[in-house]
């Protein structure tokens, strides 16, 4: 009688359109109930019973109900929910599976099976990928997941990396494939293998990207060439070692190892340049003139060229500050570390004065046992050589940054805008309390915005400097040549760390295209996008802590801490040493990973924990 009664239907249709409901994003408790914020300001009571229809953060719609001038909602429909991929830890009992997400408030097991063609025989404490495949409000009995991937066992001693690997979905290991021959590429090669190049990099280092070598003039100029290890001679493009390295964008370093974005046979060994052996190069030379000035005649080519010596900072810093007993072995090398000195003390002046230099902040390294314990953070301040290499690579960089510009138009460019301008007028304001007094006009140019940063730098504390960070805009990665404010530059491109940066490798090709004469077609949006989301989830991963998962505070040897080793800086302690768990800071693309930029002197670093140099 009543079925398909169209005065029902639309009784039923009013009764649901007057009853109230609340859009909002579920936020559970350890107690049992929750809560339906639906803004900053409201929010409404979820009872236990109907929590179990939902998920901590689930976007949902709910039905408010009130009683006794108590609000409550019930939960009715899904918008969006919280968990679709994630991480857990398994259960097992009867040979049944569930997995507790690795969440602090999502403690409950999500009964599961592994998915079609996972063949893991997984076992009580196995850490696994799983991802949803039932929810309560989509009309299911209840949450069941699917475990997709194995991650490891729960007594493997690295759980805490390849679990946050595993949950931005990044690689574990180098990709395979191995480049037997070089490409012919119809480039002339220079034989610069007569000269005293050197590479300057931490004792451990196996993959040594760049090498060094400087001459003056008789009229008192410094001629800097900067020779760059070329992974682009033995990878075609398309090729797929070149799409493994496009899917990876960078290599991810990381406590004790790290993991390549290109095989390991080209990163640390046909590529690397090591000491005694010739290998290509892109090289870049530069005349520098007495202040710094890098003038108009820049020459990019290809070359080969023979490292002559494997240099540590450590080394160089002591030698020419007059410590400890190291010596170079030859009067040439000797030479060139003296030379090297002098093009980075006029580059530092240069730097001084027309663009912004960023503070020495220490790196830090993880000395990790053989079952992953932390025996040691060690701080290792910047020296006197990191700061030789870090120059010549700054400078390398704007010379490319350059070229690309005058001769294509595009390329790869780290572009920093400084300061939104959306936020400029609040941002003059809180100045002002401190007796600080800026333009809302002039700071959005790079002369006001480098004005700026000088005055603050000035100050006695970093106060200021970390409260306007909220003002200022993201880095990004551009086709299009723009200016990097972080740096005071006018346009900032990278070229010298094509083992680890794939739009470093992008940007030779792109500068083997001009040597040769070359049209070639500019970088496709799609890179950028890919490269700003691999740079996002690195630092995801660097910042991420798994709950489940060993402290810090836990594995680090007990005992006193030396003097030398203890923090110098509070925000560098903060972005390592005091981390929750064992994952190093990593200084390129990484310090505050979802924070505007601070000076964006990141975006000039190298991604790596112990031993970063400008890239």
């Amino acid at each position: 009688m009543f079925q398909d009664n169209p005065l029902l239907a639309q009784l039923k249709q009013q009764l649901h359109s007057q009853t109230p409901r609340a859009e909002g994003v579920v936020k559970g408790t350890e107690k049992g109930f929750g809560f339906l914020e639906v803004d900053a300001q409201k929010s409404y009571f979820i009872p236990p019973p109907q929590m179990k229809k939902v998920m901590h953060g689930d976007r949902i719609v709910a039905v408010i109900h009130s009683e006794k001038e108590r609000e409550s909602a019930e939960p009715e429909s899904l918008v969006e929910p919280f968990l679709t991929r994630f991480v857990g830890k398994v259960q097992k009992k009867d040979d049944r599976l569930a997995i507790v997400p690795d969440h602090p408030l999502l403690k409950d097991a999500i009964p599961c099976r592994a998915a079609r063609g996972v063949e893991h025989d997984f076992k009580q404490g196995d850490w696994a990928v799983a991802e949803m495949r039932r929810h309560p409000l989509k009309g299911d009995r209840g949450f069941y997941a699917e475990l997709t991937q194995f991650i490891t066992f729960s007594d493997d001693h690295f759980v805490p990396w390849w679990v946050t690997l595993a949950r931005h979905n990044l690689e574990k290991e180098a990709p395979d494939g191995v480049a037997t021959e070089m490409l012919d590429e119809g480039l002339t090669r220079r034989d610069l293998t007569t000269l005293d190049f050197v590479t300057i990099d931490s004792a451990s280092t196996e993959d040594m990207d760049d090498a060094l070598y400087a001459e003056s003039t008789a009229d008192g100029k410094l001629l800097l060439t900067v020779a760059i290890a070329d992974p682009t001679a033995w990878i075609a493009e398309g090729s797929k070692l070149d799409n493994a390295a496009k899917v990876r964008a960078f290599t991810n370093y990381l406590p004790g190892f790290n993991i390549p974005m290109l095989p390991r046979e080209l990163s640390d060994y046909l590529c690397s340049l090591r000491a005694n052996e010739v290998r290509p190069v892109m090289a870049c030379r530069m005349t520098l003139g007495a202040d710094g000035t890098i003038e108009d005649n820049i020459e990019f080519f290809a070359a080969t060229i023979e490292s002559k010596a494997k240099l540590a900072y450590d080394d160089v810093s002591d030698w020419l500050e007059g410590r400890g007993s190291w010596q170079p072995d030859s009067e040439a090398i000797a030479q060139q570390i003296t030379l090297l000195k002098d093009v980075c003390q006029r580059r530092s002046e240069w730097r001084q004065t027309h663009a912004l230099v960023f503070k020495d902040r220490p790196d830090y390294r993880f000395v990790l046992g053989e079952k992953g314990e932390v025996l040691d953070i060690v701080a290792e301040p910047r020296r006197i050589a990191n700061r030789i290499v870090e120059e010549s690579m700054i400078a390398a960089n704007i010379c490319a940054a350059r070229v690309l510009r005058d001769k294509l138009g595009f390329g790869v460019y780290n572009v920093h805008t400084g300061f939104d301008p959306a936020n400029t007028e609040q941002l003059a304001a809180l100045l002002k309390t401190h007796d600080v007094h800026v333009d809302p006009t002039e700071v959005l140019t790079l002369e006001g915005f480098c004005k700026l940063r000088r005055e603050l730098d000035a100050q006695p504390t970093g106060f200021l400097d970390s409260r306007i960070r909220r003002f200022q805009s993201f880095a990004e990665i551009s086709t299009e040549p723009g200016p990097h404010f972080g740096l005071g530059l006018e346009a900032y491109a990278t070229w010298t760390s094509p083992i680890r940066k794939y739009g470093d490798m992008i940007n030779h090709r792109l500068l083997k295209a001009i040597i040769k004469g070359e049209t070639i077609a500019r970088p496709q949006d799609e890179a950028t996008v890919q490269m700003a989301e691999r740079r996002r989830l690195n630092r995801m991963a660097s910042a991420t802590s798994p709950t489940g998962c060993t402290p810090v505070s836990s594995t680090i040897k007990p005992g006193p801490i030396p003097a030398s080793r203890r923090r110098s800086s509070t925000s560098a302690a903060a972005g390592c040493a005091c981390v929750w768990w064992t994952m190093a800071r990593s200084p390129l693309f990484r310090p505050r990973s979802s924070t505007p930029c601070a000076t964006n002197w990141c975006a000039a670093r190298r991604t790596v924990p112990c031993r970063s140099k400008v890239k």
